[in-house]
């Protein structure tokens, strides 16, 4: 009985294909939940601030990253968990609602609506070509982006790098036991990977989180019961979109702020983890990028629909290709493990950031060597390549990323007069791009 259903599993995930089986796609899966697991928390805190019930909530972030992370396995077959994306929250929560510019419902009903386009643009193929005119050099470059990205996230989280009063970066102190707790995952997660064992982040990040118990940082419960525990009511926040609220046009500037952030978040997470997992053609374009870029459109319709804002593709899915995973096998494990996590959200909550802080660190050093694949002999390549990178990492924003690189590139390519190198496509790109920035 195992071996038929291995061998269904096989044919439809095609794991042998990927060289992979499932022993490593439900470990590379649970790596992922793992490194995604910090919006159960962030998610209900951010909405707090715009209004919503933090418990309704954290229900509804399980029940939408679970839900659309299987079916992105299921459909797509790509290892990508979603979930609720930063920075889109931020803005919601803060910039549109606490700002007083709309109540949370219109605010759903931003995201509802710019859902509704990114479905539209997929289906007629749009969100496919602009990934595919985008040059060569900076598809290869937002791999790295996205791993100076998640770097930066790891450093942050660790408390190993902090902002000093006067806004620059400066190093955090040694004697924190965030940071030393940190410091000795992050040795422990590099000894277990130079020992080329599979499961090397999930199981440093377990270690740690052990370690981290004496250490006082890993909170443990009063008492097991504690451990479980029925998910709260989401009613309140179901259902509540305000879609004819969201349409004036004092609010078109707002849903495009959410659009062309979340657009290019997503195509430069699909593209960065896809290169981590080696499921790029020779032109830097993933094979069948129109499925992920419509469960992407889908779960933002659905997510807001459930009181959710932008639901997007999580840069962390480079945790669980780390640990092997390949197909969509890690993507439907991980939805699996959101929503058993309704019954045991205290147990999960019980891994601290200073346990999964060096798995990103980690993680996001090793995608730095898709710059291996940059071709550095040609100067006006080679700039906007290295922009798209330094750019996403400073502003903590692939976006923002992908926008500058874009941007230098037509620049460059017009001072120096080969107008032929431009595609029309990027001509016609330019416009919304600048726009944005002039919206920053």
């Amino acid at each position: 009985m195992n071996t038929t259903k291995l061998s269904w599993l096989d044919r439809f995930f095609k794991l042998s294909h990927y060289k992979t089986n499932v022993k490593t796609e439900i470990l590379a899966g649970l790596t992922t939940f793992v490194t995604m697991a910090y919006i159960i928390v962030v998610q209900p805190d951010l909405m707090k601030a715009a209004g919503m019930d933090q418990g309704a909530v954290m229900v509804t972030v399980l029940i939408a990253s679970g839900l659309f992370s299987i079916i992105m396995g299921l459909y797509a077959k790509r290892p990508f968990g979603v979930a609720p994306g930063m920075g889109g929250n931020v803005f919601f929560a803060y910039s549109i609602v606490a700002a007083g510019l709309a109540t949370w419902q219109q605010g759903l009903g931003m995201v509802f609506i710019s859902g509704v386009v990114f479905l539209l643009l997929t289906f007629l193929g749009l969100r496919e070509t602009i990934s595919r005119i985008i040059p060569k050099n900076i598809k290869h470059a937002i791999g790295a982006a996205v791993g100076l990205f998640i770097i930066g996230t790891g450093f942050a989280n660790a408390g190993i790098i902090v902002q000093n009063k006067t806004g620059t970066l400066t190093l955090g102190s040694l004697h924190s036991p965030t940071v030393l707790l940190s410091l000795i995952g992050l040795v422990i997660i590099i000894g277990l990977m130079a020992r080329k064992l599979k499961a090397a982040v999930f199981i440093g990040i377990i270690i740690t989180s052990i370690i981290g118990i004496p250490m006082g940082i890993t909170k443990l419960p009063h008492s097991f019961g504690d451990l479980f525990s029925l998910p709260p009511d989401p009613s309140s926040i179901i259902f509540q979109v305000d879609i004819p609220g969201a349409l004036k046009l004092a609010f078109f500037p707002l849903m495009f702020t959410f659009f062309t952030g979340e657009f290019f978040s997503t195509m430069g997470t699909v593209l960065g983890v896809g290169a981590k997992a080696n499921l790029l053609d020779k032109e830097g374009n993933l094979p069948d990028i129109k499925k992920p870029f419509i469960v992407d459109g889908i779960a933002t319709v659905g997510g807001s629909l459930l009181g959710q804002t932008t639901i997007t593709t999580y840069i962390e899915s480079a945790s669980g290709v780390e640990a092997g995973g390949r197909t969509g096998l890690t993507a439907v494990t991980t939805g699996i493990v959101f929503l058993l996590a309704l019954f045991v959200t205290p147990l999960i909550l019980l891994i601290p950031s200073a346990a999964t802080a060096p798995a990103l660190i980690v993680i996001g050093l090793s995608m730095l060597a898709t710059l291996k694949n940059i071709n550095m002999d040609e100067l006006e390549e080679t700039l906007p390549a290295l922009l798209t990178v330094i750019s996403a990492g400073l502003t903590f924003s692939l976006a923002n990323g992908i926008v500058f690189g874009i941007l230098s590139y037509v620049v460059i390519k017009v001072f120096m007069g080969k107008f032929r190198d431009i595609h029309i496509g990027l001509w016609i790109l330019c416009i919304p791009l600048i726009y944005y920035l002039w919206l920053k």
